[in-house]
């Protein structure tokens, strides 16, 4: 590296002479590991590509401290550079990855390496503001990714006591998860202070600092030259779906007026790395729902990085499954031009009702609110440990859940695009996190979440994105706009639509306290009583991109 540090890979060529187009794969989970699991670099090779897979800085085989994602867009430059001075380099570098191995894609192409050709970042962010945090709340997953994917192998490097394989840690999790997940203030848990102190400098930065600036991608498309081809799943990680779309449009306005973009995206009904499944959680999405991804980063590959005329640039930018129908399709844009706003108003009868309506007419009765409890020390917890599609119908009912529903549908309604939530609310405290989670009730009662937690929370004191968090009056009405949330799903027949509102969705995001400190400083918590308003000057609502049924061809011809 431009340091002098030396980070180590394993090259893979071809069994012939000369020089080949390479594919190049950085990882912090170990290159043997990576080599042992995917068939993808054999295959590759197979292919005519020389192949390098490397640990990144501070990891396994190579030099170096590891700092997350702090080094990799100058590595990833310096190594992408590398690979094309080789011997048996033809000059052409293309990259793929999923996950981290997707960010560091993004975080070199921004560097503009001038021999990077061609990237398949896959299951990755577009900002730091909905990937380390969300919505201004601190994502509470990257507590059980460091303790699992990487202290063991810090502490096997350094020689500290404690689990130095993923089997070890996992197994102490859980043991200690709950301790870990649950401890205040969370700059003073003592476990990672050894072994992962970059922790502890994310929780010294809130989202809106400027120090994060080093990973926002937004407003740097114009840098890369590389063909993109973004990939996530709706029930990815939040920040997989928002970066595939977002980095997608950021590139098009980037390369306004060129022929080819040299862009495209793939979201499909998947959770974090199950693009060859079938299934997400307890939904069944029927056999085309898998895809062969080694088969589709290498045609993209192929056509871009070795310049194979195979048809890839003349298939549509967007391609998309859709839920509840369980058919793939393709746009020529997202979100969609043909998608039609419609307005869901939340209307309730009884100001006590724990159960209320949603539907197309605006309220009309003054006065009219819900009112919730929410207790940080008692938080509405995620009954599942894994992401996916769940039935969360037993949260419904408690007092410190509100859950909104339409009339049973009579017919199939198609929500495909971004979803916008205004949502009017007072409390009796210096702040709160506002959950808004839309679900489909089958008619046997099941309620599935159409997305990953993440997309559709927003913390109050972060409504206007600001470094300093701008605290609530008791009892005056704010109003809080969601608009990060996005899906693509069917309501059949019969079913309805839910929106849940809570103040918590634990451990996945950490508490607020509600306190007006921060969980990051302090551990006083107050319980909140929250309302949620809906009457003539407060129409809290979500909007709905309804994509209209297509007409019959009889009709279409007239």
């Amino acid at each position: 590296m431009r340091d002098g540090v030396v980070l180590r890979a394993d090259v893979l060529l071809p069994n012939a002479e000369g020089k080949f187009p390479a594919l190049l794969y950085r990882t912090p989970y170990g290159k043997q590991f990576a080599l042992q699991e995917y068939k993808t670099f054999e295959k590759a090779v197979a292919r005519g590509y020389a192949v390098v897979v490397q640990d990144v800085r501070g990891r396994y085989a190579s030099d170096g401290e590891f700092v997350a994602y702090q080094n990799e867009g100058r590595d990833g430059y310096d190594t992408i550079e590398w690979v094309a001075k080789q011997s048996w380099c033809d000059g052409n570098v293309g990259t793929f990855g999923l996950s981290y191995p997707g960010a560091v894609q993004w975080l070199a192409a921004v560097e503009n390496p001038p021999h990077l050709k061609a990237m398949a970042p896959a299951m990755t962010f577009s900002t730091p503001r909905n990937f380390y945090y969300s919505g201004g709340v601190f994502d509470g997953s990257w507590l059980d990714w460091i303790w699992m994917n990487i202290t063991p192998d810090i502490r096997r490097r350094k020689n500290l006591a404690g689990p130095k394989t993923y089997e070890e840690a996992a197994e102490s999790w859980k043991r200690e998860h709950e301790r870990l997940q649950n401890f205040l203030p969370l700059r003073d848990l003592p476990d990672l202070k050894n072994v992962a102190p970059f922790y502890y400098e994310w929780l010294s930065h809130p989202p809106a600092d400027p120090w994060w600036d080093w990973a926002e991608l937004r407003g740097k498309y114009g840098r890369v030259q590389a063909a993109v081809l973004n990939l996530s799943g709706w029930y990815d990680e939040a920040y997989g779906p928002d970066g595939a779309t977002t980095n997608f449009n950021g590139l098009l306005a980037a390369r306004k007026g060129d022929k080819n973009s040299r862009t495209r995206t793939i979201i499909g009904p998947w959770t974090h790395g199950g693009q060859e499944k079938t299934r997400a959680g307890e939904r069944e999405f029927g056999p085309s729902a898998a895809i062969d991804y080694d088969e589709l980063i290498l045609r993209w590959m192929d056509r871009y990085v070795r310049g194979v005329e195979n048809g890839v640039d003349r298939e549509k930018p967007v391609r998309i499954f859709v839920m509840g129908k369980n058919v793939w399709r393709d746009e020529d844009a997202w979100p969609l031009a043909r998608a039609k706003a419609q307005t869901y108003y939340l209307r309730s009868e009884s100001n006590s009702a724990r159960f209320a309506r949603l539907n197309q007419t605006a309220p009309d009765r003054a006065g009219s609110y819900n009112e919730f409890v929410s207790d940080p020390s008692r938080p509405v917890t995620d009954p599942y440990d894994a992401y996916g599609a769940h039935d969360y119908r037993s949260l419904a009912g408690r007092n410190d859940v509100l859950v909104y529903d339409t009339d049973p549908l009579p017919s199939d309604t198609e929500v495909t695009g971004p979803i916008h939530a205004e949502i009017y609310v007072s409390a009796d405290t210096p702040d709160l996190d506002l959950w808004v989670r839309l679900l489909d009730i089958a008619p046997d009662g099941t309620a599935f979440n159409l997305m990953s937690p993440g997309l559709d929370v927003l913390r109050a004191s972060y409504r206007n994105e600001k470094l300093q968090p701008e605290l609530l009056k008791a009892g005056e009405i704010y109003k809080l706009t969601l608009d990060r949330m996005l899906t693509s799903n069917v309501f059949r027949s019969g079913h309805q639509i839910r929106v849940q509102i809570s103040g918590a969705f634990f451990p996945h995001f950490s508490r607020n306290l509600q306190s007006g400190e921060s969980e990051v400083t302090s551990s006083r918590m107050c319980p909140a009583r929250v309302r949620i308003y809906h009457d003539p000057d407060h129409r809290s609502r979500i909007e709905l991109p309804v994509i209209p049924p297509l007409k019959p061809p009889a009709e279409a011809s007239r």
